[in-house]
């Protein structure tokens, strides 16, 4: 199986006002029966002045109608994650981002782009200083989230290559890791939109019988927004919420030592369709390095999906 995904939010569609559409739509038949000069007076007849405008896409839930940004700020407020602390996470994942790529840690893994494989979104010379300047995006004047601590839109493809033990062998390729088990749940979009890895994460480690805080070497998660990331750390550790909602089990206390130690989203960008892959190709390429049994990759969703799978390194 070849997975994977692209995205091109460089070259989104850009859309007329429905009623304009719904007048180009029936501009043959006008044409046909009036001519140039009976087609231009359907297209006018009926239309208001704000109809002659145009409609740029907005990623926002179908159901909540919020865009991601407000309901990560919204989740980040419940968990106590502050601001600060957002900010020297987004720091951290440019800082590791950056020299991942100075060190050729990712190299023959990215693919050159007219010649060259540097990322346009990593800052390594970030600081708090900086990022603390910028004003709230989402919830005005006093949210958490800015420009920095979100997730930027990019472009980006990947892909994965899944196969057999025993045919990958055979056609001589050299495996990284098992996909040992995975878990996708759906939680409340409009309390918990950004909340599936800690659900997952508690389902698959539960599972397979494995402890976050000893089994795991390795955890590669997506990071959304600084907020929505420190919100699921804040709820895997919780015993409050572990009382809530896992009868008292806490899925466990992730070592900083151990997350996305190559950069994340915050840094490398998040092409919607190219994400999940990355996180798998970059924790198998970690287990290996770092000599670890098990990584748990997760990622959350728009709609309150989320992911949560087991990886096992490959004893090459």
């Amino acid at each position: 199986v070849l997975a994977g995904g692209v995205e091109t939010f460089s070259d989104v569609p850009i859309r007329l006002t429905r009623p304009i559409r719904q007048k180009l739509i029936t501009m043959p038949k006008a044409m046909k029966k009036g001519g140039p000069l009976g087609a231009v007076r359907h297209l006018l007849k009926g239309l208001k002045g704000k109809d002659i405008s145009l409609e740029t896409p907005a990623i926002a839930n179908y159901t909540t109608g919020e865009v991601m940004g407000v309901s990560s700020d919204r989740l980040s407020a419940k968990f106590g994650v502050s601001r600060i602390e957002q900010d020297t996470f987004t720091v951290r994942s440019h800082t590791l981002a950056g020299k991942a790529h100075s060190d050729g840690w990712y190299d023959g893994e990215v693919i050159p782009y007219k010649g060259s494989t540097e990322e346009n979104g990593i800052k390594a010379d970030s600081t708090v200083e900086k990022v603390s300047k910028l004003k709230p995006a989402f919830i005005k004047p006093h949210g958490t989230h800015t420009a920095a601590n979100s997730s930027f839109l990019t472009d980006g493809a990947s892909a994965s290559l899944i196969m057999s033990e025993a045919r990958a062998l055979e056609l001589g390729f050299k495996p990284m890791a098992y996909i040992r088990d995975w878990s996708f749940k759906s939680c409340d979009p409009f309390e918990e939109l950004l909340l599936g890895p800690t659900y997952c994460s508690q389902e698959v480690l539960t599972r397979n019988n494995l402890s976050l805080e000893t089994d795991i070497g390795v955890f590669e998660i997506h990071e959304a927004f600084a907020g929505q990331i420190l919100s699921n750390l804040t709820a895997m550790n919780s015993q409050k919420f572990a009382d809530e909602k896992f009868g008292g089990k806490k899925v466990g206390d992730v070592d900083m030592d151990k997350l996305n130690t190559k950069g994340g989203s915050l840094a490398v960008g998040h092409p919607f369709g190219a994400t999940g892959s990355r996180l798998v190709t970059t924790a198998s390429r970690r287990l290996q390095d770092e000599n670890q049994r098990f990584a748990l990759i997760a990622a959350c969703a728009d709609g309150g999906a989320g992911h949560a799978c087991i990886l096992e390194r490959y004893d090459n």
